[in-house]
């Protein structure tokens, strides 16, 4: 709480909205007023000029040296004014410096410098998003500084991700007469920084490209005379020579002899975050729970070391992905805060299969339309796993009901495993759906 006398001003009068932006630039300072007398002030020198003219009229001398002095007063005052504004020193503390979305944090303001002859009135100007109060900014009013001058703080309570300006902070001083005041920019805005939120995962989603030929994809024993051949389920436009028919007769199904083991050199991550894909508002967005599934999972993977590329729904990468470790998480999580929606149309219209990394790929998709479904399988033909979102679900009224299944049935068709996750499933639950174990106890979102 404050050291020196500061106190908490009524925030319904005067108080000018929060204003959210990516970053403090120039045009969000007001320009600095100087020094003013008040309606006060100027009433006051109004009327001492108005008794020195009327004594010099009248000649009455003592009543000039009482308009002298009643003229003078708004004058000092202005000084008073002038010189508090000019020794103030003022900072502010973000803590933390980078916050998850649901967190905390608080803003300290430390104020110091001469003494005051008056009153100091402070207002910061706070986003709704992550304010203390969605309707008026914290505003403080400040009556004296001690010798180590004062200090006031506000909680921040981010909702949503992304990078805020705090600030900037405006002060009012005025004389204990209240005669002069002066409005001032104290400090520009501070960036601070919220990070999606990260639910801890255990285990890992099989992925398609990354487990071919293996066990899991149905490769099959060596034995005398048998070298080990590596198989996978046939695809459409698959070649009829290379059809392990020995195979295809054990499983009923027919599978298709790979030529070489697959080398895969990590994990692609695939975000879709095209604009037309998702529905809701907000926190409550299926764009935001796809974010914050995102960076769960790349956390996840790469806290267990695996190379993590992520990309967006064209397949172009989205910040360095060159960062591995605790420093990788870092810098993905720095790229999700500030991931904005896209106007792309379909999936996989960007990227080349040359520049495309290779290994398994984890795509966590919004609303998949049938040629979304055909430009997935044709940009990443090794197949991969797919998180479908019931957008429907998170809209106001649903639409085009069943869209998810019908995707998620075709990519299976492919080659691809799916999962499809609805509104409100915990993060915890669609990550054990997709690695196929039971969700822990107690996961909740």
């Amino acid at each position: 709480m404050p050291s020196g006398a500061a106190t908490a001003a009524d925030p319904g009068r005067d108080a000018p909205p929060g204003t959210p932006g990516p970053a403090p630039t120039a045009t969000t300072a007001r320009r600095e007023r100087p020094a003013a007398l008040t309606v006060r002030g100027r009433c006051l020198l109004a009327g001492g000029l108005a008794m020195i003219a009327s004594a010099v009229v009248l000649d009455e001398r003592d009543l000039v040296r009482v308009g002298v002095f009643v003229a003078l007063l708004p004058v000092l005052a202005l000084v008073v004014a002038l010189r508090s504004r000019r020794t103030l020193q003022v900072g502010r503390t973000l803590e933390p410096l980078r916050a998850e979305a649901g967190g905390q944090g608080t803003a300290t303001l430390r104020i110091a410098g001469g003494a005051l002859l008056g009153s100091l009135r402070i207002s910061d100007a706070v986003p709704d998003a992550v304010g203390p109060s969605d309707r008026y900014p914290p505003r403080f009013t400040v009556h004296r500084l001690g010798r180590r001058g004062a200090r006031v703080g506000y909680p921040l309570r981010p909702a949503v991700r992304g990078a805020y300006a705090i600030g900037p902070l405006r002060g009012r001083g005025t004389d204990a007469l209240g005669l002069a005041e002066f409005r001032h920019d104290l400090l520009p805005a501070d960036r601070w920084l919220v990070l999606p939120r990260v639910t801890p995962l255990t285990g890992r989603a099989p992925l398609a490209s990354a487990t071919a030929g293996r066990g899991a994809e149905g490769g099959s024993r060596p034995g005398t005379g048998n070298p080990d051949v590596l198989i996978r389920h046939y695809r459409q436009g698959d070649e009829m020579r290379r059809v392990h028919w020995r195979s295809s007769a054990r499983r009923d199904e027919l599978m298709v002899r790979l030529d070489d083991r697959p080398d895969p050199t990590g994990v692609t991550v695939l975000l879709d975050r095209r604009d037309g894909a998702h529905r809701g508002h907000g926190a409550a967005s299926s764009l935001e729970w796809a974010v914050e599934f995102t960076a769960a999972v790349t956390a996840h993977l790469l806290r267990r070391g695996d190379d993590v590329t992520l990309v967006d729904e064209s397949g172009d990468p989205l910040g360095d992905d060159t960062a591995t470790g605790e420093d990788g998480v870092a810098r993905r999580l720095e790229t999700l805060a500030v991931l904005r929606p896209s106007a792309t149309a379909g999936l996989g219209s960007g990227g080349s299969a040359d520049t495309r990394p290779s290994g398994g790929v984890f795509a966590v998709l919004g609303a998949t339309t049938p040629d979304d479904v055909a430009a997935l399988v044709a940009a990443w033909p090794g197949g991969g796993h797919a998180v479908l979102l019931d957008v429907d679900g998170w809209a106001a009224t649903g639409t085009a009901p069943g869209r998810a299944a019908t995707a998620s049935a075709a990519l299976r068709r492919a080659g691809w495993q799916a999962t499809v996750v609805t509104a409100g499933t915990p993060v915890q639950r669609a990550w054990a759906d997709a690695c196929g174990d039971p969700a822990p106890a107690g996961a909740a979102r």
